[in-house]
């Protein structure tokens, strides 16, 4: 497991080639770490097997958590369980090495995140994007991108219909959603409505009889709008028919279209929607009707649009002072999460109400390259986002070299010997990342870090010319994100696997021959 993820790490890498499943066809060529975790399932030897879930889970949560440092991760846990285990067999006290990994891991952390510079400017953007993803187009497309939109702003990957990247800004926030009837979208090829001067029913209700909707048209007409946004589970077929008739549309112009869900919430979206225009969610867990729908209770915007599958609010007539405090409460949600699905929700959230989206559609020649390179995409824009919040750290296992002092300096005063030896594995971990990127270009480690260490604080070796460079002047950058969690995340794994004294596992019972 770990070996896979060590060919992977740096920008001129090894591949790592995966059977498939199914004969005669191509292996599968890989140089993620994170992708080549998830692919691996189980190993041979049973025992042998534990460890590498335990390997696995590290990678993915690594991947997922931050969108890079897999590779990193499986290299610092390599070294940190090899000379771990060396020291526990010479008679070293594993309880009491644990607990100073973990702690010397922190002060490594701490001196990370000191040494952390903020991330401007699209030019930055693009060269970090570069670092991770090694795909000079595709690092152009998203430094830009989220240079507009910012750290929180929606960015949508898409997979392409072309061999091209695409990109397209849409203004204002929008929602996924399907409109009740295309004969509500009355632009036609394009089946698209614009309205103007909008109210905004803000629901999760079925209404199911044309009479529900009486009083929502009454507030809507009552409140001096031209055009309703009818937001709702479903409406049935004579609920649609009353909408689109004439008798209406003389009166006001009337789209409806399906609620939409973030994650698996509708309330958290209606929630948001409500808020950002000024109207109240009407929901069904709370018993809400539409009977006595009043003119407040509707949201209003100055401009609405809709089409197959998406709806959108543009100039929302929301109290902005609500919607700051409310926005800062997400802000402290996602900063506070560490499940990585809750924080994209938030994220999420955060960018529909901040305003301003993005598409991205990424292109190729095949399908299976154009999913490999939305993917990319995809863990590119994460691990930028994280350098958007914390800034970024000098590159390609620098900012690790440079945090070797903060333990050398504690390992001089300290008198025992466990504590010793774990800042001595750490110190040894620290190195290993950039000993291996090396390695993996065909240079020599030892004579490469030799040079680093005479060049002085914040360089490295740029790979690509076969030099010593001061990382920040070359573009060479890590997200702090990434790079912290890697290393702590891989040093607390470690010290789990140097703990562990006995396996226990499940039979297999006999499987049964009879029908």
């Amino acid at each position: 497991m770990l070996r896979p993820a060590r060919a992977t790490l740096g920008p001129l890498p090894g591949i790592v080639a995966l059977e498939r499943s199914y004969r005669n066809s191509t292996p599968e060529l890989l140089d993620e770490a994170g992708v080549i975790a998830r692919r691996t399932i189980e190993i041979g030897e049973r025992d042998a097997d534990m460890g590498a879930m335990l390997a696995r889970n590290l990678l993915w949560h690594v991947n997922e958590q931050a969108g890079d440092g897999a590779a990193t991760a499986g290299v610092v846990l390599q070294e940190v369980f090899d000379r771990g285990l060396a020291y526990i067999a010479a008679g070293g006290n594993p309880m009491e090495l644990r607990r100073h990994l973990l702690a010397g891991a922190q002060l490594v952390a701490d001196e990370l995140t000191r040494l952390a510079s903020p991330i401007r400017g699209q030019q930055q953007l693009t060269q970090l994007a570069n670092t991770v993803c090694h795909d000079a187009e595709l690092a152009g497309f998203l430094g830009q991108m989220l240079d507009i939109i910012g750290e929180h702003g929606q960015l949508e990957i898409r997979a392409g219909r072309g061999r091209v990247l695409e990109q397209e800004y849409v203004e204002g926030m929008y929602w996924s959603g399907k409109p009740f009837s295309r004969d509500m979208l009355v632009t036609k090829p394009q089946l698209r409505v614009d309205l103007a001067d909008v109210a905004i029913l803000i629901s999760d209700l079925e209404i199911s009889a044309p009479e529900q909707l009486g009083p929502v048209l009454d507030a809507a007409l009552a409140g001096g709008a031209k055009s309703l946004l009818v937001i709702a589970r479903s409406a049935a077929a004579s609920v649609v028919g009353l909408l689109i008739s004439k008798n209406v549309r003389d009166r006001i112009v009337v789209v409806g279209s399906e609620t939409p869900y973030i994650g698996a919430s509708a309330s958290a979206a209606l929630d948001d929607m409500a808020i950002l225009t000024g109207g109240r969610a009407i929901l069904k867990a709370a018993g809400d009707t539409l009977q006595g729908v009043r003119p407040e209770d509707l949201g209003h915007a100055r401009r609405c649009w809709a089409d197959q599958n998406y709806f959108g609010i543009l100039g929302a007539r929301g109290d902005p002072r609500v919607l700051r405090r409310h926005v800062a409460a997400l802000r402290a949600a996602f900063s506070a999460s560490v499940d990585p699905d809750a924080r994209r929700q938030l994220r999420q959230r955060i960018g529909k109400l901040l305003g301003g989206s993005a598409t991205l559609w990424t292109g190729g020649i095949t399908e299976t390259e154009i999913e490999a390179r939305k993917a990319l995409a995809e863990r590119t824009s994460e691990a930028v986002r994280g350098a958007l919040s914390e800034g970024t750290v000098p590159g390609g296992g620098a900012a690790l070299l440079d945090c070797r002092h903060v333990l050398r300096s504690r390992a001089e005063t300290c008198l025992d010997a466990d504590e010793k030896a774990a800042f001595r594995i750490l110190g040894a971990a620290l190195e290993a990342p950039m000993r291996t990127i090396v390695a993996n270009a065909g240079y020599d480690a030892p004579q490469v870090l030799a040079a680093v260490d005479a060049a002085g604080p914040g360089c490295g070796f740029d790979v690509c010319t076969g030099q010593a460079v001061e990382m920040r002047v070359a573009g060479i950058v890590d997200s702090l994100t990434v790079t912290r969690t890697a290393f702590v995340s891989a040093v607390s794994a470690g010290a789990l696997a140097l703990t562990t004294d006995v396996l226990v596992h499940r039979s297999k019972p006999t499987q049964s021959t009879k029908p």
